[in-house]
């Protein structure tokens, strides 16, 4: 199994876009890149809209070789209506339009499928439902927190499973801190786990050190599985500066079980960027 984490928040865009490969299947998970409309009271830096464009074409590329596109949730940092046409021809396994949805999300969603229109092969709601393509199985979770709660809405999670191999797409979870979340993860007992860290550069103020405590147990679970040797923690959690400090009782644990934490930046072998993060910095030292 061949896997690309294309574009991330470590790598400088609001994004988890992944590619995945095997000799069954080519797949494209959540194609979607955005940035932070303000974060430190600024609007994105000249250096973040040249990295979303750039990530963005990659998206695209990698889209024109993939049998299969996946759509976790409606956020437009998980999927385009704007170009539509990367669907076309293709199997579009979505996160269902109308049920387990917050309003906001329920109007992306149905804007997305009328941009849509008959441009896909076929078109499958993919709510804990299990998809096969040849010895590939696709198998998504019902539907849980965008989060610790319902207020922005839900998305579902996947597995990707060939033989002994396993990779876990966590999208959304920011944590994980809720049970559900957590459950279907250590189900799947993954080689490879890429999650949706949690929401520490909001501590104390959107994010509760109770959340966070139970996403600390929950990746240490996740860690202490046999099947895993690589736990990639991103998104929302590189959104901080000092992730590895806040983290740093699980990268403790992690050295004594012996498996690897590490930012998709660093699953790439590339530059830990952290643009957002580092914001107010790139104003101060490449005024625009």
């Amino acid at each position: 199994m061949r896997i690309e984490l294309i574009a991330a928040d470590s790598m400088g865009t609001r994004s988890m876009a992944t590619y995945i490969e095997t000799p069954d299947i080519r797949l494209l998970i959540d194609p979607g890149v955005a940035l932070a409309p303000k974060r430190y009271g600024l609007p994105p830096h000249p250096l973040e809209l040249q990295k979303m464009e750039q990530d963005w074409r990659r998206i695209k590329k990698l889209a024109e070789r993939s049998h299969v596109l996946v759509v976790t949730h409606y956020h437009y940092d998980h999927h385009s209506p704007e170009e539509p046409e990367i669907y076309e021809g293709k199997i579009a396994l979505i996160k269902h339009p109308t049920s387990s949805i917050n309003r906001s999300q329920k109007e992306r969603a149905k804007h997305f499928l009328e941009r849509l229109g008959e441009l896909p092969e076929k078109l499958e709601y993919s709510d804990g439902k299990k998809f096969t393509f040849g010895s590939t199985q696709l198998t998504f979770s019902p539907p849980v927190y965008h989060g610790t709660n319902p207020r922005l809405g839900y998305v579902t999670q996947l597995a990707v499973r060939r033989g002994d191999e396993c990779f876990l797409f966590s999208s959304d979870v920011e944590g994980p801190s809720v049970p559900e979340q957590a459950e279907f993860m250590l189900s799947q007992r993954p080689s490879i786990a890429y999650i949706d860290g949690p929401m520490s550069y909001m501590l104390g103020y959107r994010y509760s050190r109770a959340s966070f405590e139970h996403s600390l147990e929950n990746l240490r679970k996740l860690l202490e599985l046999e099947e895993l040797r690589t736990l990639i923690l991103d998104h929302h959690l590189l959104r901080d500066l000092e992730w590895r400090q806040k983290l740093a009782e699980l990268f403790a644990a992690s050295e004594t079980l012996g498996k690897q934490i590490l930012s998709a930046a660093q699953f790439e072998k590339t530059e830990e960027t952290m643009l957002e993060a580092r914001r107010r910095q790139l104003y101060e030292e490449s005024p625009p």
